[in-house]
């Protein structure tokens, strides 16, 4: 899904002589929301933060490209506390969350190198490329930055990926993705995508989830345009295997669904949806691992997200209401962990540039 928000046409370029010209963008918003039933500190029932305070480097020309994301940023997540920009940086990717080498020597292929946006997932990593403030509770399975290499070729209506990688940022290149998408035509395309650890990794850190890092996940994705419409249907399904290495006694899996829809009502004004579902199995009392809101539970949200947008500058707003079931005491909303449901109300303003 392409987001609502539209890039600066006209970025400003650096003539670098030899190495060629630089382009140079960014993105700066400020969020605000309140939210029920928050979890226990840091998170809170309301908060004003940074969404995004970034700077953008890339060379887009020759055979040897690159592209560099430099600054601040945050990930606003349904069903889950808010981290704020500051801790987010220091727990997950630095202050140079993207940022790789593109080799290009014909127009069909090229070759990346560094710290990579997964090829997971039909959200993408950073709040100014979706359709919502927040991401889903698909993307929360899902892996977002990732380090290594991929290979990409597009041959017609055929775009392929593959990747090597660290997964979930554990530095253990054990990760193998990939990604082909078939353009039936402008209005329809159709993509699947899978990846998943080739062996068991007992690392973890604030960027790395022992189970999800350990994962083997798959989505497929159809896209259709009609008119004003995008709409985006996409199913999912992850699996953690039992291995004594990672503790599980049992194998945990997910099966989930999404609907995404937009509307542009006009040149400056967009109203976008998602809707979507997520399970899990086993219970709390047989060692399943818990994927959610403890093993068994089950959880679907509803997103609105509308859009404005003149020039440079934006002001999207935004409800989202999550509803959980199956949950195990202690493992969902509210300060003791037992209530199912949590809305919030969100407001995000800044620019591209």
């Amino acid at each position: 899904m392409n987001a609502t928000l539209a890039g600066n046409p006209n970025p400003l370029s650096i003539d670098l002589g030899p190495f060629g010209k630089t382009w140079v963008g960014g993105a700066v918003s400020l969020l605000a929301f309140e939210q029920s039933h928050s979890l226990s500190s840091p998170d809170k029932d309301g908060r004003i933060d940074i969404g995004n305070a970034q700077v953008f480097l890339q060379k887009t020309d020759g055979v040897l490209q690159y592209f560099v994301q430099l600054g601040g940023y945050s990930f606003p997540t349904v069903g889950t506390p808010y981290l704020k920009a500051a801790d987010t940086v220091t727990a997950l990717y630095g202050y140079a969350p993207v940022a790789y080498l593109k080799l290009a020597p014909n127009a069909a292929f090229s070759l990346q190198l560094g710290k990579l946006p997964t090829l997971i997932g039909a959200e993408y990593s950073f709040g100014f490329q979706n359709l919502n403030i927040e991401r889903g509770l698909l993307w929360n399975q899902e892996n977002v930055v990732t380090r290594g290499a991929q290979a990409n070729y597009t041959s017609g209506p055929i775009a392929l990926s593959l990747a090597v990688t660290d997964g979930f940022y554990s530095n253990r290149y054990s990760w193998i993705s990939g990604s082909l998408a078939w353009t039936f035509d402008a209005a329809n395309i159709l993509s699947v995508i899978a990846g998943g650890n080739t062996r068991r990794t007992a690392y973890t850190s604030s960027a790395t989830p022992l189970l999800l890092n350990n994962e083997q996940i798959c989505n497929v994705f159809y896209t259709h345009i009609a008119g004003p419409w995008t709409w985006q249907t996409y199913l999912q399904y992850s699996r953690v295997p039992k291995a004594s290495r990672i503790g599980t006694t049992k194998e945990a899996s997910t099966w989930g669904g999404a609907v995404f829809a937009n509307y542009q009502v006009g040149p400056s004004f967009n109203l976008a949806g998602r809707i979507e579902y997520l399970s899990t199995n086993g219970d709390a009392l047989d060692g399943t691992p818990n994927l959610l809101y403890g093993p068994g539970s089950k959880a679907w949200s509803a997103t609105i997200t509308p859009t404005w947008q003149w020039q440079r500058f934006f002001v999207r707003a935004e409800v989202s209401l999550v509803k959980a079931s199956g949950v195990v005491p202690g493992l969902a909303f509210g300060r003791s962990g037992t209530q199912t449901s949590q809305t919030r109300a969100l407001v995000e303003t800044g620019a591209l540039f």
